[in-house]
């Protein structure tokens, strides 16, 4: 009888390693449950697999490299889909918005010109702007909540105790910060050049006080603003925390000192997002939110006191153009403050903590994925 070959071990083993090849790599362990207390930090039913939200939400509190998050609130149409608190903070806790007080003083702004006290094109009504020969004189509210005043406001410059928004708010500006901020002299033709300034912020609001205590000792310009502030805006937009802080000359820090807990910044945005409207009661004109979320000519990811969702053409990292919906926009300030807001995801994300400029773009990346969960509508 003819012996058959004995086949080799490679050939008894082929097809058992063409069978693993196929296979690829062996698939990676499944993430470990999350734990309950997060799980509780968002909604039953938060528009979106409530697990991947809660993920999301906890890489905000826990990623190396991304800073301190102490609060965090997500809102999908008009809804709490998630909110969570770090140690040592709550619901009660005010916290200060840094520059998105500016978006704040926009609103406020947009009030008053739809009272009819003020408009967008004329000069600003600032008495000693308008001097014979002083060109200041053609700086329009447009230019100043546009970031194009052409006012010598470097932000960040160095070194940093020379730098507009640190003199104006703790040397030698800080007792009359609106007219340290306003004296200071042209470097650009008004409406020529972009310069994103903390000194603006503080010359909108000297304009609201002028507006609404013409000639006011500082005691009045001071309850003048707050009570407009309380009456149009905290009390119509729900959000009662929301307070401001003022310099000795009466001038609220429109630029950076306004304070909410989590929940009123949340109002904030949802105030945003429905075109200015709360409840069926429009508190400022839909045009005019539509105005905040219009580029600047000379920057295509900053409106009048916001941030847009769009490339600047430079290096900034404040959002994440490339991944989310262009219409995103936010209100965005030191420190790593946001509320985000994208109508057409129905949502409105705050996070508020502490995170260092080398530290943003981790957290920005985590900003990102969170909202990346929601569907575009």
């Amino acid at each position: 009888m003819k012996r058959l070959p004995i086949p080799s071990l490679a050939a008894v083993l082929a097809p058992s390693l063409l069978a693993l090849a196929a296979c690829g790599q062996p698939e990676a362990p499944p993430p470990p449950p999350v734990p309950e207390e997060v799980m509780a930090t968002v909604a039953v039913e938060p528009g979106v697999p409530r697990e991947m939200l809660a993920r999301a939400v906890d890489t905000l509190f826990t990623r190396e490299g991304i800073g301190e998050t102490r609060a965090v609130i997500v809102m999908h149409n008009g809804e709490v889909a998630a909110e969570r608190y770090a140690d040592g903070y709550d619901a009660e806790t005010r916290f200060t918005g840094w520059s998105m007080g500016k978006s704040v003083t926009s609103v406020l702004i947009g009030m008053m010109v739809a009272d009819g006290r003020v408009r967008l094109d004329d000069p600003a009504p600032i008495d000693h702007w308008q001097r014979a020969g002083d060109p200041r004189g053609e700086i329009t509210l447009r230019h100043l909540l546009q970031m194009r005043s052409g006012l010598r406001h470097e932000e960040k410059a160095e070194p940093v105790y020379e730098s507009p928004e640190v003199r104006m708010l703790f040397l030698d500006g800080r007792d009359d910060m609106a007219a340290w901020a306003e004296a200071q002299p042209l470097d650009h033709e008004p409406g020529s050049h972009f310069q994103y300034s903390t000194p603006t912020g503080v010359i909108l609001a000297d304009i609201a006080a002028r507006l609404l205590a013409p000639d006011g000792t500082p005691q009045e310009r001071q309850q003048a603003v707050a009570g407009y502030l309380d009456a149009r805006l905290a009390g119509l937009a729900n959000m009662p925390s929301l307070v401001a802080e003022y310099d000795a000359a009466g001038t609220m820090v429109g630029g950076s000192y306004l304070w909410a807990n989590a929940r009123d910044w949340a109002h904030f945005g949802e105030l945003l997002r429905n075109g200015g409207s709360v409840g069926g009661v429009q508190v400022v004109p839909r045009n005019w939110i539509a105005f905040m979320r219009s580029p600047s000519p000379q920057s295509p990811d900053y409106g009048a006191q916001i941030w847009l969702n769009r490339d600047s053409g430079t290096d900034r990292n404040f959002l994440f153009a490339e991944q989310g919906p262009e219409s995103l926009f936010g209100a965005i300030g030191h420190l790593g403050q946001y509320v985000l807001v994208s109508p057409e995801q129905g949502l409105t994300v705050v996070r508020l903590g502490k995170t260092d400029e080398d530290e943003r773009p981790a957290l920005v990346e985590a900003l990102a994925e969170l909202v990346a969960l929601y569907p575009v509508r």
